[in-house]
């Protein structure tokens, strides 16, 4: 029977271990995302990953498969070995940062290139954005998308139509601006030929944080 208790005991001490390596390192990959400037969706599109899927290795709901872990680290264009170490968070300490024109990470994803601003700054709680929108033919439910926080766009040059569901679409025009919930499914498309540039900030809130 003592030897029986032992193990029962060893088995729950991993277990609590377990938890929290993968709350850690959850912590830590998200850092890392914030870091290099990737919102969300971003991430996924370049990872090949599920949006729900990152979302839930960050927030140490699921441990992360080795496979998953090169392809993230791939997508950040970092060394796996960072997602591992503490030492880059300790040299993230500046709460300014200042992109000059043009100088911004530059990021494609399936509709949109973005030049994420700001990189230098971690864990910002704000996500800067110059994005160049391109025609489109008009959204279809299936192409909206929703996710978690709050986001506001202020079109630079071109014309944009803003789908938020619930609501008709709105045709926006350089000067005009707009804020909506990003849980509500949404979606943006190029009026004409003519590609649109818009300024775009994006928050994104852990609902299990």
């Amino acid at each position: 029977m003592p030897q029986t208790a032992e193990i029962e005991t060893d088995a729950d001490d991993w277990e609590v271990e377990r938890l929290q390596l993968r709350e850690t390192l959850g912590n830590r990959m998200k850092a890392v995302r914030l870091a290099c400037g990737f919102t969300l969706e971003a991430a996924a599109q370049k990872a090949g990953l599920a949006l729900s899927t990152i979302h839930k290795i960050e927030n140490g709901r699921v441990s992360p498969s080795y496979e998953n872990l090169v392809r993230m680290a791939r997508a950040y264009d970092i060394g796996m070995e960072r997602l591992f170490s503490a030492d880059h968070e300790a040299q993230q300490t500046t709460r300014l940062a200042v992109t000059r024109a043009g100088a911004g990470r530059k990021v494609s994803s399936k509709n949109f290139e973005y030049e994420i601003l700001c990189n230098e700054l971690a864990e910002k709680k704000i996500i800067p954005l110059v994005t160049v929108v391109s025609h489109r033919a008009p959204l279809r439910p299936d192409e909206l998308e929703a996710h978690d926080g709050e986001e506001t766009l202020y079109v630079l040059s071109g014309q944009v139509e803003l789908v938020v569901e619930h609501y008709q679409p709105v045709l926006m025009n350089p000067g005009d601006c707009a804020y909506f919930d990003s849980t509500i499914k949404h979606g943006l498309r190029a009026i004409g030929e003519e590609e649109a540039r818009i300024f775009w900030a994006c928050t994104y809130v852990d609902v299990d944080k």
